[in-house]
């Protein structure tokens, strides 16, 4: 397997990596949490073996940006919190399994192992396109024909609805429940209102207009026929 062991105890990142490869395994590694983002999400790796105390991005962070971008990787946590409450929080933060340090190098091959027999998923999109605009939904940057667009997290979130159904009408009651986690009518213009931004800061001064009220049904994003 081709393993990210992201470590900043040099003499542990050595112990680990050095048995790791004596098994078969390719290692690379990282020993700062924002750099071992930019490894997950530019390389291929089969398994990550993470330190919950890294500098940059904890691992908490790091397996939370990972996961939220749709990362499937399993992610296995090599640290010294051992309390209950620390596995619970590690597994409910995108972990597959949580080992203790001090550990038995044998314990550690044979959870390696036994996550790497596990099937993977599909990976799953971490940019969505439609036409010529771009959301990066790791970043949260939205660009379109290579020029960013600034956008306000409601509408981040709106936007990256309508994109995950491009080509589908939403409802406004569609828009209510799963961009503002309303599950009745508030009776104000809210989603109106955020269209309407969306739209000036998405199609104004582009030749093709992306997104489209449907009269009478709601709202569509699609490219140009």
């Amino acid at each position: 397997m081709r393993i990210l062991l992201i470590e900043d105890d040099a003499e542990t990142a050595g112990y680990v990596a050095s048995g790791l490869r004596e098994e078969g395994h390719l290692i690379a590694q990282a020993a700062d949490g924002k750099e071992a983002l930019v490894l997950a999400m530019s390389e291929s790796f089969d398994l990550l073996v993470v330190d919950r105390m890294i500098p940059g991005l904890d691992g908490l962070k790091l397996v939370r940006a990972l996961r939220s971008a749709g990362y499937d990787a399993p992610v296995l946590f090599l640290t010294a919190l051992g309390g209950v409450d620390d596995r619970v929080t590690g597994l409910n933060a995108g972990g597959d399994d949580y080992l203790v340090k001090p550990f038995a190098f044998s314990e550690l091959a044979a959870r390696v192992a036994a996550l790497g027999r596990r099937p993977r998923t599909a990976p799953a999109e971490t940019v969505l396109r439609v036409h010529d605009l771009e959301l990066d939904l790791l970043a949260r940057a939205v660009k379109r024909r290579g020029e960013l667009i600034e956008l306000q997290p409601r509408e981040s979130r709106l936007l990256e609805y309508l994109m995950r159904h491009v080509g589908q009408v939403v409802t406004r009651t569609m828009l209510l429940e799963h961009v503002w986690d309303l599950h009745f009518d508030p009776r104000t213009n809210v989603v109106e209102t955020h269209i309407s931004r969306l739209r000036s800061k998405v199609d104004k001064g582009f030749e093709a207009e992306l997104i489209h009220t449907v009269r009478g049904a709601g709202y569509c994003i699609r490219g140009p026929a």
